[in-house]
């Protein structure tokens, strides 16, 4: 009897556990297109779950499909996950939305849900060639017996030529109801909610935890937009235009800069952007940049520089892998081409029939350095003591037309009424009654 109160503190101390033990359920949804910003969206809720221990993950889907490669990704993403996978199909899981709930490892569907009607189309919704049939296909049966679901149902979802019987004829495509989808084993049970998915599978202390975007990444997000995308091309052409008639304004610069780190990072960051189509990017706008400053004329360097980057462009756009379109949509390759050169045609256009105006606007007077340093104000250059004129000397740099010129071991600025003048070639100075020297070259 002297153990009694030691027996009931024990067992006060131990009962509450069960009854106040919850489990960490994160609900993600899946409610748009199936593209780049979803599969980081996915990959993101998913880190989310490891890093706050969920118990449970379920998905609430209401999707037509999307992207192959993405509900690719997606799927092995789900596959990989140690923990149970769930989805609540709440209105509709088509084509790549069928495939991603096929890969969780239960599915509930609302009483009016569907699932199925996973052939693949193109960006006009016509059937897409065979290749990406088999494609769909070979995932939609492997990923139904990883999850022990018939695989004939899954390929009967994709091809219509595929005959089960009682169930599909040829020439249909499967799409179950949710009384369907339960009669063959691709559904556990019809659920309202969330809250009866958990009360079916008797847990009821849990803690809900709906994943969102953190602000970096919904501005991420915002920024994969095709029509953003075209709008800071704009930016940056615009930009790189007036640093350029402008030197050291700093802000067009500036802007630019911002725009092209906002145009990358993002398309880095979701995985669309790859280093070689960065890389073949800034090449392009160094050839344009050499042809503009360096080199004569408009030749093979300018005509190159605007084909690489008008290129990267689109291809930091789309999902291709290393040159591989074969399961990239030409509506998606038609709308990346349609931003790129949108935004250079724009950036153009900005700069013909805005380009004066700017410079006369309040805004760019706050932001540049428009104050000329006249005579009047009291503002004088330097000249030289003396004339140089008629003096001789070589070109100590290339003038193309200016540059710098050696006389008598001094250097001095120069530049010529047009012509080219080589490195080391001997030059007479024609006039120099400003700071820069006018020169010609001597003829041998």
């Amino acid at each position: 009897m002297k153990n009694l109160p030691l027996i009931f503190l024990l067992c006060f101390t131990l009962l509450p556990l069960p009854l106040f033990a919850q489990q960490r359920v994160m609900v993600m949804e899946i409610k748009n297109e199936i593209d780049p910003r979803m599969t980081r969206y996915v990959k993101l809720a998913l880190e989310h779950a490891t890093e706050t221990k969920a118990d449970i993950v379920i998905i609430e889907m209401d999707t037509y499909g999307g992207v192959l490669t993405d509900a690719k990704d997606i799927v092995d993403n789900i596959m990989a996950f140690k923990k149970p996978v769930w989805v609540f199909i709440n209105s509709d899981a088509a084509s790549a939305g069928a495939l991603i709930s096929i890969a969780c490892d239960s599915i509930y569907m609302s009483p009016a849900a569907s699932i199925g009607a996973a052939t693949v189309v193109d960006g006009n919704g016509a059937k897409a060639p065979d290749k990406y049939q088999s494609y769909m296909r070979s995932i939609m049966r492997a990923t139904a017996e990883e999850n022990h679901r018939d695989p004939k149902i899954a390929e009967g979802m994709v091809d219509e030529d595929v005959v089960i019987e009682g169930i599909k004829k040829e020439g249909q495509i499967i799409t179950f109801s949710t009384t369907e989808a339960l009669e063959h084993g691709y559904c556990e049970a019809k659920a309202e909610s969330i809250a009866e998915i958990l009360k079916r599978n008797k847990i009821d202390h849990y803690q809900l935890d709906l994943f969102q975007l953190s602000t970096t990444d919904r501005v991420v997000a915002f920024f994969l937009n095709p029509f953003i995308s075209g709008l800071l091309i704009l930016v940056i052409i615009a930009g790189i235009y007036f640093e350029m008639q402008a030197p050291g304004i700093g802000f067009a610069g500036a802007a630019a800069l911002v725009a092209l780190i906002l145009y990358l990072v993002p398309y880095y960051l979701n995985g669309l952007a790859e280093n070689w189509e960065i890389l073949a990017f800034l090449i392009g706008l160094a050839l344009i940049g050499a042809e503009v400053f360096i080199i004569p004329g408009f030749g093979v360097a300018g005509i190159a520089g605007i084909v690489l980057t008008i290129g990267s462009l689109v291809l930091i756009m789309i999902n291709n892998k290393a040159f591989d379109f074969e399961f990239v949509r030409m509506h998606d390759v038609l709308l990346a081409l349609a931003a790129a050169i949108g935004g250079m045609l724009g950036g153009t256009i900005l700069l013909f029939a805005g380009g004066a105006r700017l410079a006369n606007t309040r805004f760019y007077k706050r932001v540049a350095l428009t104050d000329t340093q006249d005579r009047s104000q009291g503002y004088t250059s330097g000249f030289a003591s003396e004339s140089l004129k008629g003096r001789t000397g070589i070109a100590h740099t290339v003038l193309r037309p200016s540059g710098k010129v050696m006389i008598d071991n001094e250097l001095h600025d120069a530049y010529t009424r047009g012509e080219y003048i080589e490195k080391g070639e001997a030059i007479e100075v024609v006039d120099s009654e400003t700071t820069s020297l006018r020169v010609k070259r001597i003829s041998a």
